[in-house]
């Protein structure tokens, strides 16, 4: 597997945009390539600075498409799956915050780095029939908030950029997600006041 994951880097790298875009997609689907696409994408931009948005876009696309594939999984089946491998207890109160939290349950895995758990998140979205329209936005706004945070990282440090997400990667996605947490809450709140102002007004 190393073997086939240092082979698929090297595809990567010769064919640019769209070889993140493959990457991506296999790790957030059937198989795990830990790293390897938030490397690339920190050595595509160290190379070409203004293609930033479009090497962050392209990883963001890819793990999109993959994340689906596995949101088809869980609703064809997927709760067998996770039964599996999780005790009855466990997936009971994995899904009752996944119902209390929504969105933000997946938009905060789609944050973190490895060893995070995400795939399972992604799973529950489709077993717990979650809509596809607000499965979608959830990764891509944590994928793409992960991956441009990376990009921003490339065009200011360089190559020293790999170093500095290994060793702090843990804590930008936590910065990261207690800022989603926050934007979440305000919105949740505001919107909760709105709909109270239109029924007074009613």
């Amino acid at each position: 597997m190393e073997r086939f994951g240092v082979w698929l880097q090297g595809f990567a790298m010769s064919i640019g945009g769209p070889g993140l875009f493959v990457i991506a997609f296999l790790d957030s689907s059937f198989l795990s390539l830990p790293e390897i696409n938030d490397i690339l994408v920190i050595w595509m931009v160290t190379q070409q600075k203004s293609l930033m948005l479009y090497y962050a876009g392209m990883a963001t696309a890819g793990s999109v498409v993959g994340c689906l594939a596995l949101y088809a999984v869980g609703r064809k089946g997927g709760e067998a799956l996770l039964r599996r491998r999780f005790s009855a207890e466990q997936l009971e109160r994995a899904f009752a915050k996944f119902h209390r939290w929504g969105m933000l349950a997946l938009l905060v895995p789609a944050l973190l780095p490895p060893p995070a758990p995400f795939k399972v998140f992604v799973l529950m979205g489709g077993v717990a029939r979650m809509s596809l329209g607000r499965f979608t936005v959830a990764i891509t706004i944590g994928r793409g908030a992960r991956y441009l945070a990376e990009g921003v990282l490339a065009v200011r440090y360089g190559d020293q950029a790999i170093d500095f997400v290994r060793e702090n990667g843990q804590i930008v996605a936590v910065a990261l997600s207690l800022l989603v947490l926050v934007a979440g809450v305000g919105y949740a709140v505001w919107s909760r006041r709105s709909r109270a102002r239109a029924t007074d007004g009613a």
